[in-house]
Formats: structure tokens, sequence, C-alpha cells
């Protein structure tokens, strides 16, 4: 049951979505410098956070922690999908003016996009709804959705034989059919496999677990990626087809310094927060977090080791070149499995899972970036204090000090505006040092733009945190101190 003591919360709807759509879009466009799935988790973190800190207000911490993490883990399993020869169809010069190339690079788009921000939505909603999981039912439902994958990828997303000019019939990628003559990699495509992952899930949600929340929560996530993905591109198509617009007009001040790839990541990531937040406001009487039961979670002793393979592996894939690690974990599903696992019932995994679990391939990206793959390195030393070590340390230490208060029994409700502002400006400055700085009284480059984005998407949800009290829906002065919210 929902305390008793605490609100039920209704916040404007126009700030759930303002909010969410900043969180996504920074979140999203941030993605863009890190990639595939520890990219995505990025946004679904900042999105989780903000929509629990708006339609939670003074929950015990763990309960909406776990439904966070849950929704971060999960917005990184649509990572596994090849997209950008989908996004190549709308936009390659050789395919300027080829209409139907275009109707099917956006059709793509949105498959892809509508089965990438469901399966967000379903585990936030999973984490929201009220309903019990337990560690060894999370276990069976995501080997149930590798089972699908499989499944789904024979269904629909085979023959995958190119030597032979045989492809599957729904093929979203580049082929001789759009360019013939031009010697091309032909991608192999999953979509199809996680769409019936996704349909599975969504299936067991409603079916057998009566969970209203995560199966609408799931369809909410499923229209705001088809909306998202090919509004996004939208812009960097219009663009490519009407260079010449973009270069006369009022807008070529700005246009010249645009990055439009990172323009639609941006997109996407804003249309497909504002949409979450949409249907969770629609479906806000549906909300229940309920407290843990008694039931004890997994030992200690296991849930450590679990994390040590885990980070192992995810470190192999991400910096690693070993082919059975990448066979073996870069599917994200596969990825998700152990998190999802000890996310479900442990105690304190869902703390390291928000904070030092996901900033980890980041940092390490970003160091990589900066020491390592720049023409012009920083000093090693610095680099590895600055982008990795104090980044860690301190999500680590915040980690341990919110589980041991949570170990204590002790409720501290504030830990969601701790966290929401802490990631905020970790994932905005790391970003912007991968971005080299852009400040905005130097020459402006194609990296400037965004900068300025991010900046302000990262004050707008620093002021929700600071002064936004999601109990009573009311700005003040006095919100972050009261920790009511």
């Amino acid at each position: 049951m929902m305390n008793e003591n605490q609100p039920t919360a209704n916040p404007p709807l126009w700030l759930v979505m303002l909010m969410a759509a900043m969180a996504g879009g920074m979140g999203w466009g941030i993605r863009g410098q890190y990639g595939h799935e520890t990219g995505a988790m990025i946004a679904g973190l900042l999105v989780s956070l903000v929509l629990v800190h708006l339609f939670c207000p003074g929950n015990s911490s763990l309960p909406v922690v776990r439904a966070v993490a849950l929704g971060t883990i999960a917005m990184g399993f649509g990572g596994s999908m090849t997209y950008g020869q989908t996004v190549g169809l709308t936009h390659d010069t050789p395919l300027i003016g080829n209409v139907a190339a275009l109707r099917w690079g956006m059709l793509g788009l949105a498959v892809k996009g509508g089965v990438w921000i469901g399966f967000a939505g379903l585990f936030l909603g999973l984490g929201l709804g009220g309903k019990r999981y337990r560690t060894f039912e999370m276990l069976l439902l995501v080997m149930g959705m590798l089972a699908a994958v499989v499944l789904g990828w024979w269904l629909l997303n085979s023959p995958h034989d190119p030597a032979n000019q045989q492809l599957p019939y729904f093929y979203f990628s580049d082929h001789w059919r759009w360019e013939p003559g031009v010697p091309l990699k032909h991608r192999p495509e999953i979509w199809g496999g996680l769409l019936l992952a996704l349909a599975s899930a969504i299936l067991y949600a409603a079916v057998v677990k009566k969970d209203r929340l995560a199966r609408n929560l799931a369809l909410w996530g499923m229209v705001g990626g088809a909306l998202g993905f090919p509004l996004g591109q939208s812009l960097q198509a219009m663009n490519a087809w009407n260079p010449d617009f973009y270069r006369e007009s009022f807008l070529a001040p700005f246009a010249r310094h645009m990055n439009w790839w990172n323009m639609m990541e941006t997109s996407f990531g804003a249309v497909m927060g504002a949409v979450l937040g949409l249907g969770l406001w629609i479906n806000r009487r549906k909300i229940n977090v309920t407290p843990d039961s008694e039931e004890q979670p997994p030992p200690h002793w296991l849930l450590g080791g679990l994390l040590a393979l885990h980070v192992f592996l995810l470190g192999m894939v991400e910096f690693g070149s070993a082919d059975w690690v990448d066979g073996l974990y870069d599917l994200g599903l596969m990825m998700g499995l152990i998190p999802l696992v000890a996310c479900i019932q442990g105690r304190w995994w869902p703390y390291a899972q928000l904070l030092p679990i996901t900033l980890l391939p980041i940092a390490g990206k970003t160091l990589r970036m900066l020491v390592y793959r720049t023409e012009n390195p920083i000093d090693l030393s610095v680099g590895w204090l600055a982008y990795f070590i104090l980044p860690l340390l301190a999500a680590g230490v915040f980690a341990g000090w919110a589980a041991g208060k949570s170990a204590r029994g002790e409720e501290h409700p504030a830990f969601i505006r701790h966290a929401l502002l802490f990631s905020t400006w970790m994932y905005f400055g790391l970003n912007y040092a991968f971005f080299d700085f852009p400040w905005p009284w130097t020459d402006w480059g194609g990296r400037t733009a965004h900068g300025l984005m991010f900046a302000i998407c990262a004050l707008g949800l620093s002021a929700v945190c600071l002064f936004f009290n999601s109990a009573n829906n009311r700005w003040s002065g006095s919100a972050w101190k009261g920790h009511k919210g």
C-alpha cells in the first residue's frame, strides 16, 4: 500500500512534460558522444529521476530508487539495434530526392524508436506499479525475453545473406534497392527480436501480473519513441534536402554552427521524454510505490560476486577486445540480466546502479577520449583524477551513504533530489569536457550550440530540484531545505 501519510502527487502537466523533455533531450544528446547501450542509460537515468521526483514525493527512497534503476537499465536495451543506415536512407547525398527511401527510413526509425523507448516505459512502470516481482521471477522473465529475441530475429530479421541478395522483407538499412551498384556494408538487424521480447514482457506484466501501469507506460514509451526518432531526424533531413534555404535564410547564422546529427538525437530525446511524462501523468493514479516486504534479499556475498562479474564483463565490452565477451554481453538485454535480477530485490544494488555503475563506462570513455585519443591529450595523472577517479569516488560514496541509511531503516526522501542534481551536473560536466569546453564567448564551432542547449536543460532540472516542492506542487525557496519532495 502507498504510505497513507504521503500526498498523492498531481504535478502540472506542463511542468512534467517540460522537465522530462529537458532530461531526455540532454541525456540523449549526451548519449551521442558515448553511444550504444550504456550511453542510452544516461537518458534513462535522468528521465526516470525527474519523473519519480515529480510523482513520488516523500516516499521511502528504496522503492523509488529501484524504479529509477529499472528504467535506467531498460533504456539501454535498444542500443543493440543498428540505425545509422536507417537514418542515412532519409538524408544521404545519393538518396536526396528519393521520397520512397525517405518514407522507408522514417518508418524504420519509428519502429526502432518505439521498441527502444517501450522497454524503458515498461520497466519504469514495473517499478512504480505496486506489483511485487521476485528475484527468480525476474530471472525467468529476462530469460524468456532472451528466447523471444531469438525467435523474433528468426521471424523478422532473417534471412541475412547479402552475398546472394537475400535480406528480410522488413529491412531498414541500406541495400542494393536504394543504391544499385554501390558496395555497401549490409548490417544485420535485430529490431524484430527486441520487438518480440518487448511484446512478451508487456504480455506477462498485463496478463500474469495485472500490472496496468507497466503495460500502459510501455505503450506510451512506444509512442514516444515512434514519434521522437522520426521527428528528430526530420530536422536533419530537412537540412540535407534544403541546403540553400539553411545557407541563405535567416537561419544561416545558426545553421552553419549546428551539428545536425546531435540535433536529431537531442530532439528525439526531448520528444520521447515529454511523451513518457505525459503517459505517466495520465496514469498517475496507478502509481503505488509499496514498501519492501520482510522477505530476505539475496545474500551480500552473492550480490558482491554478481557486481564483480558485471563490472568485469561491462569493462571488457566497452574497453576490451575479447570476441567471447562481445558475443556474450554485447546484447543490451543480456547486459541487463544481472542488474535487473540484482535490483529487483537487492537492497543496495539500486543505489549502485544509479550512481557508480551507470557512470563507470561514461567516465571511462571520457578518459579514453581526452587522454588517449585526442591530438592534444591532457596530463595523464590529471585526466585519470579529474575524469575517472574523482567522479567514481564521489558516486560510490554517495551510493554507499544512501544505501547505508536505507539499510538502517532511515528514510531520506530528498535522495531523489540529490541524485538528480548530482547526475545532471556530472554528465553535463563530463560531456562538456568531451566537447573540449565550447565556451559561448569563444569562436563558435559545431558543439557550441549544443553546449548551450545542455546548459539550459541542466539549469532547468536544477531549478525543479531546488525550488519545486512536489508534495504541494509549489515553487518555494524553502523546498530544498524542507526535504519534503
